[in-house]
């Protein structure tokens, strides 16, 4: 079916507001999520408005992320007068509004379009799990995506035209989102690939495109790890070398589709593998496809291509550098691409069928399909809506019940600063959370990687140490360590956590 004109946009724009109730009911108890990398991001923004500079709550500027998503939200702040805590959740609302409306319109543009395949995805689209879980937590990439879809609509329009001015303008979404996140780097290799590829452009012309584009890609982001550098010593943060093989990471990237599709864990281990190999390996034959008969413009085929990047990207980088596992969160950017790639093929195929007996049989198998598939993960959110809204526990975070209702977190939310003597550094396990429960500012105890930061630790005279007993991380040197070596004194004691102070006595314990 051709989609109507005039429901090109008004059934979008219903779609948006769907999906901005899909965020307001998961924010609806304790409202947005608010993890480590979400108070790193609103500390930044609050040194902004306070003082126009980036830094975070140990006043050092924001490295371990780039500097947009923070600026962005100080710019909001300073507007509005009100913290990004208050205004997440309406701020996500809007975001997600935004990219299913940019999805809707871009679907619209599908050759051939369809207004029930439409309907379909972008209801696929509300309901993936992994995109409702970052739209309810103030994350970079809530925006991130958003550009993702923008610098597509971009890029279609200068592979249409070859003109420079749309070439320019993809270039500068690249550039805003390699400031977004460091991934978007696979936005700036998207467009490479093709601008490569594209063999409707003459050589020196091509050329020249290339130089273009790559220099405007990479400026923002090139100034942003310079500043780094210059003022911390490390152009992302301290990054440690990854602990999982390339294998390991294929089996990750593998078992978040696996989740994504409904599966159950005890599903993962024989699914997970080949799956992601054959997500990958499809998504290079579709371009080497679209390649051979010239048919790169599409949106489609931008989907296919930057879905392939990106997941290639997110694998490979994983298996040199250490951070977080691949999950829901860091895939999030390739779902709408990578759903796009695996089901547009339906149009196409539908169109070329003649035989309207047998055309009718393969569009009701797809939408039969579809609908199964968007059951199971209304399913999989109503088990989350039903586990921390309907039951008042709140995003899992900083403002989950767990914490509110934390004796420690509510001493440290009415603190007598004073107890603490303002020239005298303090230490955490967690420095985030006593940066958000008590407005203080503190340092991360050293990574056990980090041999010479940790005997440099060892060497300190006097501190402080705020050490949370149920946030245990294995990379970093723990209180037992830390108790072999100093002799600490309790300052106060709950059964969550510690306040302690060194004050220059070495343990004697063994």
């Amino acid at each position: 079916m051709q989609i109507s004109e005039k429901l090109k946009n008004y059934d979008t724009l219903l779609f948006s507001a769907i999906a901005a109730f899909a965020v307001y009911l998961f924010c609806s108890y304790s409202g947005i999520g608010i993890s480590p990398d979400s108070i790193m991001y609103t500390s930044a923004a609050r040194s902004f408005v306070a003082n126009g500079t980036l830094l975070t709550f140990n006043h050092i500027p924001i490295v371990d992320f780039p500097v947009f998503y923070p600026l962005f939200l100080g710019i909001i702040s300073f507007i509005t007068r009100t913290d990004p805590v208050a205004f997440g959740a309406v701020l996500n609302m809007v975001l997600f509004a935004a990219l299913i409306y940019t999805s809707g319109w871009i679907m619209s543009r599908f050759v051939p379009s369809s207004l029930i395949y439409k309907w379909l995805v972008l209801a696929a689209i509300i309901l993936n799990p992994g995109l409702l879980q970052v739209y309810s937590y103030l994350w970079s990439e809530t925006l991130f995506i958003l550009e993702v879809l923008f610098f597509m609509v971009v890029f279609r329009k200068y592979l249409l035209t070859h003109a420079g001015k749309w070439l320019v303008f993809a270039a500068a979404i690249a550039a805003v989102a390699c400031i977004t996140r460091y991934a978007a780097v696979t936005i700036v290799g998207t467009g490479g690939l093709l601008l490569l590829l594209d063999r409707t452009l003459p050589l020196k012309k091509k050329i020249g495109h290339i130089l273009i584009y790559g220099f405007i890609c990479i400026s923002l982001l090139v100034a942003n790890l310079t500043f780094n550098a210059l003022h911390t010593g490390t152009v992302t943060g301290p990054r440690e070398p990854s602990i999982t093989s390339f294998g390991k990471n294929l089996y990750y990237f593998g078992s978040v589709f696996c989740e994504w599709m409904g599966m159950t864990p005890n599903m993962y281990t024989a699914f997970a593998l080949p799956l992601a190999i054959i997500i990958l390996a499809g998504f290079i034959v579709a371009l080497v496809f679209n390649f051979t008969r010239r048919r790169l413009d599409s949106f489609e085929n931008l989907a296919i291509t930057f879905a392939l990047v990106y997941g290639l990207f997110i694998v490979l980088s994983s298996t040199f550098s250490r951070y977080e596992r691949i999950n829901p969160r860091l895939l999030s950017p390739m779902y709408i691409p990578a759903l796009w790639g695996y089901t547009s093929w339906a149009l196409l195929l539908l169109k070329r069928i003649s035989v309207k007996r047998v055309r009718m049989a393969v569009a009701a198998l797809f939408i039969v399909m579809m609908l199964g598939y968007i059951t199971k993960i209304y399913l999989i959110d109503k088990k989350r809506y039903d586990e921390q809204i309907a039951d008042e526990y709140g995003n899992p975070g900083y403002t989950d019940n767990e914490w509110m209702e934390s004796e420690f977190a509510n001493y440290l939310k009415h603190i007598d600063k004073s107890i603490f003597d303002p020239k005298v550094t303090i230490y955490s396990d967690a420095h985030e959370a006593v940066y958000f429960f008590s407005g203080l500012s503190s340092y991360l105890v050293p990574h056990k990687f980090f041999k010479k930061d940790v005997t440099r630790f060892y060497q300190i005279k006097r501190f402080y140490l705020i050490w949370f007993n149920n946030l245990e991380n294995p990379e970093l040197i723990n209180i037992k360590d830390i108790q072999k070596v100093k002799k600490l004194k309790v300052i106060k004691q709950f059964d969550e956590g510690a306040i302690y102070e060194y004050e220059g006595e070495i343990s004697t314990a063994k």
